[in-house]
């Protein structure tokens, strides 16, 4: 005798298909609310952009996506907290060109191993940083620059967002290929920074495009070159350094990342659906508008990403003896 299921049944058997089941009592995940751990304060770029990806995250899965902001210590707080959380799923980290890439080459005793601790599930987005000056310095572009720089060595002043920063390591590692030396101004924060700048008080610094670029179309500042390999696409007029310096690059980043030990049917889930919205030209559109360019990896892809990150700052940070912290 032929035995025909129950339309329910048939239809309870389809719902339960895509289902990731993890932990002892066979969950299906995610079965509460998953939380972005940000270990930044709110309006950073990091904050910005995954906010929205959480908002897309929550209309495609059948729990919502939190967004915990923990800052502190350059990120260094919200960081451990996300280290030491259960690999479960339930827990994603930001992780960033400074949290993960420059702050194990520059903060002793740093209390996260960025390449041990954490599963790395994709890039988010990439942000090139900037060469800017006010309009009363002489260079107008990177050659003229390193011209000048050549010829008064250490001369020239630059402001960053403080010591260790991606503003700060982006303009040591073009001293470095360049084989210039200019003077490091430091500041407690790229906004204090940029007011010197718009005033006239430093003559240039590197910044992020992000935060930049409404200043250079309005004139304020000028626009020498970008630290990507290519152009921009927000300033496609700008030369990129590398058309000066080949091989020089230099960009801020933002991505996702677990504990290690997450299982990985789901870090191969929140892979796939992530990077399905940097691939959707509407969503990839949005990342633009806040200054950021979308940048889809594979999981493979992505902690090899963060591991060369990790020995190019290494290297930049021994050469220019950057540490923090003692």
């Amino acid at each position: 005798m032929t035995i025909h299921p129950s339309r329910r049944a048939l239809l309870s058997a389809a719902l339960a298909i895509p289902a990731i089941r993890v932990g002892h009592a066979q969950e299906a995940w995610p079965a509460r609310p998953v939380r972005f751990l940000i270990p930044f304060p709110p309006g950073q770029a990091t904050d910005t952009i995954l906010r929205v990806l959480a908002d897309e995250l929550s209309k495609k899965w059948p729990q919502r996506v939190v967004v915990e902001n923990r800052a502190g210590g350059a990120g260094v707080v919200g960081t451990e907290a996300g280290a030491r959380s259960a690999p479960d799923g339930y827990t994603v980290i930001a992780s960033t060109s400074g949290t993960n890439g420059i702050n194990p080459s520059v903060i002793p005793n740093l209390p996260y191993d960025a390449e041990k601790d954490f599963s790395y599930i994709t890039t988010v987005f990439t942000v090139p940083l900037m060469i800017v000056a006010h309009p009363s310095f002489g260079p107008n572009d990177v050659p003229a620059l390193l011209a000048a720089a050549k010829a008064d060595p250490g001369g020239i002043h630059y402001g960053s967002g403080g010591p260790g920063t991606s503003q700060h390591m982006s303009a040591e590692l073009f001293c470095s290929q360049a084989g210039v030396r200019l003077t490091h101004v430091p500041y407690r924060g790229s906004g204090p920074a940029m007011a010197d700048l718009l005033a006239g008080n430093i003559p240039m610094m590197f910044d992020s495009i992000a935060s930049a670029l409404p200043h250079v179309r309005s004139g304020r500042i000028k626009a020498l070159g970008v630290t990507f390999a290519k152009r921009a696409v927000q300033l496609p007029e700008v030369p990129a350094i590398s058309e000066t310096l080949p091989g020089y690059e230099a960009i801020g980043w933002g991505g996702l990342c677990v504990p290690t030990g997450t299982p990985d049917a789901i870090i191969a889930r929140i892979n796939a659906d992530v990077t399905a919205l940097l691939r959707d030209p509407a969503f990839a559109e949005r990342v633009l508008q806040l200054g950021g360019t979308p940048a889809p990896q594979t999981p493979a892809e992505a902690n090899a990403f963060v591991s060369a990150e990790i020995a190019k700052w290494r290297k930049v940070a021994r050469d220019a003896n950057v540490r923090l912290g003692g």
